[in-house]
């Protein structure tokens, strides 16, 4: 179904609040991913804040969706929708990437609301296709995601998930691919080209789906579509911009981990409007 055009708006301002919070977080560690953090917000918003049945209150429900965040360094995303969902309390943020705390650096499953710890990139995926195999042999209705990098597809690893998961006919299972084009230190056609990325998951036996990663209703509707696909997994490529509303880290390496500047800082809440 269609999304609603105020719920459009509701999103796109709980993804600009998310940017503006996600942003103080990684500022007041001097540590952390803002790049990569920016450019898969539209997706984890609409997964945990829309589409995926799941509850702080019954965290352990066997039916509940799952979503495993396969390139773990934009981890502080991830934690802003979980405060948001009522897993972490909202003065978490503030302890990010701190000894003892529950929101480090990479995902942890000592973190309420994370299924899969996350870091070495390339595992996801294989976590991601083995809930799903579990959830087909209990007949559970319950999807699952993957939210992949599109650096981290330099992984070998990752071609093994996706050559074994048509096989199973893993029609649960829904891999989206944030394609912002940047990687660690450099574009992937500079690092290592992807060539067309559609045409490799489609000649491994996915379902795929392209559409614009920033935009609430396109990722809507490919979200819909892969829920009607039967006998085979789907792959959302999802275009988006590596540092996705600010200015100065769109599109850049340098702001893939990376502490923010005082100065810096200022300027990135005043091109995200801020606390208002």
């Amino acid at each position: 179904m269609p999304i609603a055009k105020e719920r459009v708006a509701e999103l796109n301002e709980l993804c600009r609040v998310f940017r503006v919070e996600t942003l103080k977080a990684i500022h007041s560690i001097q540590s952390g991913h803002p790049g990569g953090s920016l450019s898969v917000c539209e997706i984890l918003t609409l997964l945990y804040q829309e589409r995926m049945n799941i509850s702080a209150k019954n965290p352990q429900d066997p039916d509940r969706d799952m979503l495993v965040l396969c390139k773990g360094h934009a981890a502080p995303m991830l934690y802003r929708n979980l405060v948001e969902k009522g897993f972490l309390p909202a003065e978490s943020m503030g302890s990010l990437r701190r000894i003892d705390s529950l929101l480090q650096g990479h995902p942890s499953n000592h973190t309420p609301g994370v299924e899969m710890p996350s870091g070495p990139l390339g595992i996801g995926l294989s976590a991601a296709q083995g809930m799903a195999i579990g959830r087909k042999l209990n007949n559970s209705p319950s999807r699952v995601y993957a939210v992949l990098g599109d650096g981290e597809l330099n992984e070998g690893c990752v071609w093994e998930a996706a050559m074994s998961a048509p096989k199973f006919e893993l029609d649960n299972l829904c891999v989206i691919v944030d394609y912002n084009k940047v990687q660690l230190d450099g574009t992937t056609d500079q690092v290592m080209p992807l060539g067309d990325l559609p045409a490799k998951w489609r000649a491994f036996g996915w379902n795929v789906i392209e559409c614009d990663g920033h935009s609430i209703e396109a990722l809507t509707e490919a979200l819909d579509k892969a829920e009607t696909v039967k006998g085979v997994p789907t792959a959302i490529i999802a275009n988006t911009v590596k540092g996705k509303g600010v200015s100065f880290m769109e599109g850049q390496a340098g702001w893939h981990g990376k502490a923010i500047p005082d100065a810096d800082l200022e300027t990135a809440l005043a091109e995200l409007g801020g606390d208002k």
